[in-house]
């Protein structure tokens, strides 16, 4: 392969990143304290999302059950994305989109949070997820790109929308991963404080 288009790759990734830190630092800042408040209060976190973005989902929930870099309790944080039992069953009986809204529904309390991602911000079934949380008074923190999609129309002022100004779905999901690892540091910094790692 061009070694020219693979340096092409880093290079677009890398700048996508600084053009987008000082766009995206105040929305994932928000992000970390409306997260760090439900967690603070007992409530916990569910999220959701297709393809690369079901697997960010499942890696974010990981770190905050798990550890991002601190030894420290578990959070509670589940992917809506990974029973394969729910999602075909509700598939199959229902329809696509509401593999995750069910789930929303059957899990999701006032004051929880739902982290819905698609780089499109058009995914049905993540929409159909958005609508019931905020039935069920959640708050959102959606991740998108492009223009936001429907996702960025749907969210109210008490939540959060971080949209990565850019319309390639590869670039766009390593501006999320970035803002997935910002949100657990902030969640430990806020629980523990300091800077050490």
């Amino acid at each position: 392969m061009n070694t020219q288009r693979i340096l092409a790759h880093f290079q677009e990734s890398a700048d996508l990143k600084l053009k987008a830190a000082p766009l995206l630092t105040q929305p994932i800042s928000e992000a970390i304290d409306l997260m760090f408040a439900a967690l603070s209060n007992g409530n916990k976190i569910l999220a959701c999302g297709n393809g690369g973005s079901a697997a960010d989902c499942q890696h974010f929930a990981a770190e905050l059950v798990g550890r991002f870099e601190r030894e420290r309790f578990p959070l509670p944080a589940l992917a809506l994305t990974t029973d394969t039992s729910i999602l075909t069953a509700v598939g199959n009986d229902y329809s696509y989109r509401e593999i995750f809204s069910k789930q929303v529904q059957a899990f999701g309390q006032a004051g929880d949070i739902l982290l819905a991602m698609s780089t499109s911000g058009n995914s049905a079934n993540v929409l159909a997820a958005v609508e019931a949380a905020l039935e069920r008074e959640m708050r959102v923190v959606g991740l998108t790109g492009k223009d936001g999609g429907e996702l960025g129309k749907m969210l109210t002022d008490a939540d959060v929308h971080i949209c990565v100004p850019h319309s390639r779905t590869a670039r766009i999901q390593e501006v999320h991963l970035v803002a997935i690892h910002c949100i657990c540091d902030g969640i430990d910094v806020a629980l523990f404080g300091g800077d050490e790692q």
